[in-house]
């Protein structure tokens, strides 16, 4: 090893010999994210399997493993409204091997109505792309006496408090698009947290709860038999398959409570893999196959580049902070 002058202080031989270390660890790195990915890469999904992020985080994982090569093997870790599994991502080695679904409660609703979270959305991670949106429907019991939104708001001001609304949970985008509602309508609905969306459906099909929005996959089936009546989307226009489905907007100008999903990596993974990953989900986003699949669900693909999904969770943050201090939504 070359001997330091003697004028040389501890720190900078410390520094210089870190330098130097890094140096000869620079062509093993390089040779590592060449050859990656060299094991499984795992895909966290922060909710239970069978839900739209899980369908989605699925899709990806075949597609990219089919594009790139190798395995790509999806991780549900539900809970805390999705913050356990992407707190758990946050924390990972960001080498690559580990990359997570978010959505707009993970990534633009939580950081508003939770005091305390296991990550910082914007500082822990790199934004890949934004990967689908699905739409949310304004949907009541059948026995509820109203058919269109107009005669709903009537019928909410008529009688402050004696009727809810469900969600999935607490904070969830499900509840915020109930309290955007009610913000926006001046109405005074109790809202009913559960645990899942499929136990909203339940209850609202049983009668138990008088009105819900969800996502379109999940509630479809259920109008198209009669069982539920939907009275709106809350999506800016009416949905190209449902055009006789009048959007929110038609009666709330600039109502918008769309549901969306993206594609995350650790904010230090080497930004060729970043880079990559980026362009690959966007290509499987326009892949007719996957665009057909989730057309079947209700679900536009979307496939932006990392910059616009960058810009998206941002305004995305600071149009749900003004809902949560309005409504006055805080999580311990």
């Amino acid at each position: 090893m070359t001997k330091l002058p003697p004028s040389v202080s501890a720190l900078s031989r410390r520094t210089l010999l870190a330098a130097g270390a890094a140096g000869l660890a620079a062509p093993s790195l390089a040779r590592a994210q060449a050859g990656w990915p060299a094991r499984p890469v795992t895909i966290i999904v922060p909710f239970a399997a069978g839900g739209t992020t899980d369908l989605l985080g699925r899709i990806l994982a075949d597609r990219l493993a089919s594009r790139i090569g190798g395995s790509f093997i999806v991780e549900n870790k539900a809970g805390a409204g999705g913050s356990l599994g992407v707190g758990s991502a946050a924390r990972s080695t960001p080498d690559g091997y580990t990359l997570c679904m978010g959505t707009v409660s993970t990534h633009a609703i939580n950081p508003s109505v939770y005091k305390k979270l296991p990550y910082d959305h914007v500082k822990d991670f790199a934004p890949l792309s934004l990967v689908a949106s699905v739409p949310n429907l304004l949907m009541v019991n059948v026995n509820m006496p109203v058919r269109t939104v107009p005669e709903l708001i009537a019928l909410l001001k008529r009688e402050p408090g004696k009727y809810n609304f469900a969600s999935s949970g607490a904070g969830t985008s499900i509840h915020m698009a109930g309290e955007l509602f009610k913000l926006e309508t001046g109405t005074d609905i109790v809202h009913v947290p559960y645990r899942s969306s499929g136990q909203v459906t339940q209850d609202l099909l049983a009668g138990q709860v008088n009105m819900t929005f969800d996502n379109i996959t999940v509630a479809w089936p259920h109008i198209q038999a009669g069982k539920i009546r939907a009275l709106a989307t809350a999506t800016p226009e009416r949905l190209p398959f449902a055009p006789d489905l009048p959007a929110l907007s038609e009666f709330i100008p600039g109502f918008a409570a769309t549901s969306w999903h993206g594609f995350f990596a650790p904010v230090a993974v080497p930004a060729e893999i970043s880079a990559r990953l980026s362009r690959e989900v966007q290509a499987v986003m326009r892949e007719p196959e996957t665009v057909e699949k989730l057309k079947a669900v209700g679900v536009t693909a979307i496939g932006s580049t990392e910059a616009e999904f960058a810009a998206h969770i941002a305004a995305e943050t600071a149009r749900w902070k003004v809902v949560a201090e309005k409504a006055r939504i805080t999580i311990e």
